[in-house]
């Protein structure tokens, strides 16, 4: 017997959805300018617990644009920068002796937070990288034997730089399987990088924090209305077939596309698809997914090597 499904979301519920993304999306306006993909890309991960990996050169204001959605909502926001000597337990936390008491507590690390950048994830270790993967995944970590759940909302946002080669640590498969999308920045256009500099002039930036707009309650009250979005089964096979292509490339591409993909993408994908097509056609203000909501939610990475 199927499992009975929820009620799809009122006009009611998703106007009120509607509203409070649109005070997001002009908070994120107001800090950053252009890159809209990346605006997209975090409000979609924030609304259906997806992450985000960022590849892009330095300037791009990734740090920014993560810490204006992080005070627009009243998350708790961490700054992780990656290194080679970054040991997991700087991540999740460990076990410090306090003297006083003659007993170990538990100290927990930064990803113990609402929103977490982890500024170039390729420089850390294999080891270290991998720290993250029960965090992202399950959303806790286990430090001596004792298992922490991590606060909801969670959301990761993980950048690397495609030039500074030297020194970085490739991301492995695992870990590139738990990214919903994989937003490759570009340099702003002209007129984008004179707006900067008129705001600049203007003193728009010297308040460096961002309102709040919303609350954390409003984000999880928006996940509920996204997963009662209907999704038709015809969809799904939509989905999945998509998907398929990507694990016997030859029998659907051209040689040249298919030599590129050396692994198919995983369930994982499937599932990122059809959370992100639900986000998009709630932003559009429907209760229900169409086609374009597939080929507009642009999954990044889909677990694809």
């Amino acid at each position: 017997m199927p499992p009975q499904r929820a009620p799809q979301p009122t006009r009611e519920e998703i106007d009120r959805a509607r509203g409070v993304v649109g005070a997001l999306s002009n908070a994120f306006a107001a800090k950053v300018v252009g890159q809209s993909g990346l605006q997209q890309s975090l409000l979609i991960g924030l609304l259906t617990g997806g992450h985000v990996l960022l590849e892009s050169v330095p300037g791009l204001a990734k740090t920014t644009a993560a810490r204006a959605v992080a005070d627009a909502v009243q998350a708790n926001f961490r700054r992780i920068q990656c290194t080679p000597d970054l040991l997991p337990s700087d991540i999740i936390g460990t076990q410090i002796f306090d003297a006083s008491r003659g007993a170990f507590h538990t100290q927990l690390g930064p990803v113990h937070a609402n929103i977490v950048l982890l500024d170039e994830i390729n420089r850390s270790s294999a080891k270290t990288q991998s720290a993250m993967l029960e965090a992202m995944e399950e959303r806790q970590t286990s430090i001596a034997g004792e298992v922490y759940k991590i606060p909801e909302p969670f959301l990761v946002l993980a950048t690397q730089n495609p030039v500074d080669q030297e020194g970085t640590y490739p991301l492995p498969e695992a870990q590139m399987d738990r990214f919903m999308f994989k937003e490759i920045l570009t340099y702003p256009t002209p007129q984008e990088e004179s707006e900067m500099v008129f705001r600049i002039d203007a003193g728009v930036y010297t308040n460096r924090r961002t309102a709040a707009v919303a609350s954390l309650d409003d984000i999880l009250y928006i996940r509920d209305v996204v997963r009662r979005v209907y999704l038709d089964p015809a969809i799904v096979n939509y989905i999945t077939q998509i998907v398929a292509v990507t694990r016997t490339p030859q029998q659907f591409l051209p040689p040249n596309l298919a030599r590129l993909i050396e692994y198919g993408a995983s369930p994982r994908a499937t599932i990122a698809f059809c959370k992100a097509a639900r986000a998009l056609a709630l932003l559009s203000g429907r209760n229900h997914v169409l086609p374009d909501d597939i080929k507009l939610s642009h999954i990044g990475s889909c677990g694809i090597g």
